[in-house]
């Protein structure tokens, strides 16, 4: 009988790595997608990881998607480490993000994005089959059953290799049954490789990195342009404005928070994803406490409770005395975050630039610019918010003012973290000039006036007094006056509140209608567009992934 060595190092490198041919597999590619079923303590990724930095022909992107039922503690991925001094600093890294797991996806970022894990909370066979990518490398880390295995056949392409430790023999007929051609090997597990006798379905078309067009250098387009760069795509941002950042995204700072709802809505699914990725964006490209603050918010809703999400979900909520409190949240400045991403190498950003129209072009498409330019590309992706319509007149898009009221002050901070329910409070945030509380945000639909008025100043103080009235009574005296400053901007929405992300043509995409949550959507669908166009695995479960298409 082959030697064991269960759940070490040695058993990953062995078994896992080197059944799958890695990573001289791997050399050369943009990209290298991972499939395992069962993650245990992390041993294969963090493998897996640790082989990607040492190898000088690593692929751009190392892609891991491994789907567990129960996740282990964040301390079991610590220990489990402890026999290699090159593992340890990357379990760390891995623990600090092992938070808040509860049952579907979970897309966690190291090494400035380009080694993405997406953890799959679940069932085993129900979580392969919310994936839809192109698997080229299986690790089967945990017996499976028929089922589960027919279904990790889905994602497999002809000539992928597939590496186990010894498994029971009805394991192998099955894996036998499923189109794999197993081997022995010489000192642990066994190894194999698709070949069915059937033939293979194709998977979707994948559109090779060349050059791309964002039309928008707000969150959304920015964020597109930094996906799609570091997917080695060449991007080229169009904006009307002269400058990045100058509609809505223009906010001196807004609030991210996840969404709370009685039955655990779709919103609120989308909203956890979403929070996430912009969390862990803003840790690795933002100063914190100049550009952004993990501050948590507490948020004072009376009209509507919050699903019991669990232990698991203490740090997306946890019910207190004076409201619900996310620790999973913060300030951002979205136009530092927009400045971040443009600033990805592969990136360049053109101002003054008013696309009036793309026109069909083989390949690819053209954009026609209003000084009479046009631009090539073969593909083109759409971010300008509210213009957005005038350029793909089918998209049925609303427009909502909104009007955030600030000031500076030299105090100490109104309130210990920022506030939210029937609007918000940020108490304490780094302006030009000083520090500033703001508070707001009007919501007028279909409102295209970016001037500041005085009765959505008292509308704000109104929202204020419902949820700090002892902070609003500090500050009624001067809003009153007009002494404090005025925010505007008009944001982009669709009838269901949810973002449009898709693909309304061969190369052609839209990602827009991020409404007031801009700072939670923009870098998700960013990366489902990403994910989409090279056979990813999902940020997302399919099925919040049609919540969001342009064409639902």
């Amino acid at each position: 009988m082959a030697e064991r060595v269960v759940g070490s190092f040695a058993q990953a490198r062995h078994v896992f790595l080197e059944g799958c041919g890695l990573p001289q597999a791997w050399a050369g590619q943009r990209q290298w997608r991972i499939l395992q079923a069962g993650f245990g303590a992390g041993l294969n990724f963090l493998a897996a990881w640790r082989a990607w930095k040492d190898d000088p022909s690593r692929p751009g992107l190392l892609h891991f998607c491994s789907i567990e039922a129960s996740p282990s503690p964040a301390d079991a991925i610590v220990l489990g480490a402890q026999e290699d001094d090159a593992l340890l600093p990357l379990a760390r890294e891995l623990a600090a993000q092992w938070w808040g797991l509860l049952p579907g996806v979970h897309r966690l970022a190291f090494e400035d994005g380009r080694v993405l894990l997406t953890l799959c909370i679940g069932d085993a066979r129900e979580q392969v089959q919310q994936q839809a990518f192109a698997a080229d490398s299986v690790f089967l880390r945990d017996t499976a059953d028929l089922p589960t295995l027919k279904a990790v056949t889905r994602l497999c392409r002809r000539g992928m290799r597939l590496a186990t430790p010894d498994v029971p023999d009805q394991v192998r007929r099955d894996l036998h049954q499923c189109g794999f051609v197993m081997e022995s090997r010489e000192r642990v597990g066994l190894a194999g490789r698709f070949d069915p006798s059937w033939q293979v379905r194709e998977g979707a078309t994948q559109l090779a990195p060349s050059t791309a067009i964002v039309i928008g250098a707000g969150l959304a387009g920015a964020a597109a342009a930094a996906s799609l760069a570091r997917r080695d795509w060449d991007v080229h941002v169009l904006d009307a404005a002269t400058e990045p950042a100058q509609g809505a995204s223009a906010l001196p700072a807004g609030l991210l928070a996840p969404h709370a709802s009685p039955d655990d809505n779709l919103l609120s699914r989308l909203s956890r994803a979403g929070v996430r990725m912009t969390l862990r964006e803003s840790e690795m490209r933002l100063r914190a406490g100049e550009d952004w603050s993990r501050s948590g918010a507490l948020e004072r809703r009376a009209d509507r409770a919050a699903a019991d999400l669990g232990t698991d979900g203490q740090p997306w909520q946890a019910a207190r005395a004076d409201g619900l409190w996310h620790a999973a949240a913060a300030w951002i400045k979205p136009a530092t975050l927009v400045r971040a991403w443009l600033a990805t190498p592969g990136v360049r950003w053109t101002g003054a630039a008013r696309v009036t129209s793309i026109e069909a072009r083989e390949p690819g498409w053209r954009v026609h610019l209003a000084d009479g330019t046009q631009h090539d590309a073969t593909l083109v992706v759409v971010a300008a918010a509210l213009g957005s319509a005038a350029l793909l007149p089918a998209l049925q898009l609303h427009a909502v003012r909104g009007q955030v009221s600030w000031d500076l002050h030299d105090g100490p901070a109104l309130t210990p973290a920022p506030v939210n329910g029937n609007g918000h409070f940020l108490p304490d945030v780094p302006l030009a000039g000083g520090r500033a509380w703001l508070s707001g945000s009007t919501y007028g639909r279909g409102d295209l006036d970016t001037q500041p008025r005085h009765e959505d100043q008292l509308a704000n103080l109104e929202r204020m007094r419902s949820l700090l009235p002892d902070v609003a009574a500090q500050l009624a005296d001067r809003i009153k006056r007009g002494e404090a400053k005025a925010w505007c901007g008009v944001r982009c929405a669709s009838s269901d509140r949810r973002p449009v992300v898709g693909e309304l043509a061969p190369g052609l995409w839209v990602s827009t209608a991020m409404g007031s949550r801009g700072l939670t959507f923009a870098h998700l669908a960013a990366e489902l567009l990403g994910a989409r166009l090279h056979a990813e695995p999902l940020p997302l479960p399919v099925r919040l992934v049609q919540a969001l298409d342009a064409n639902r």
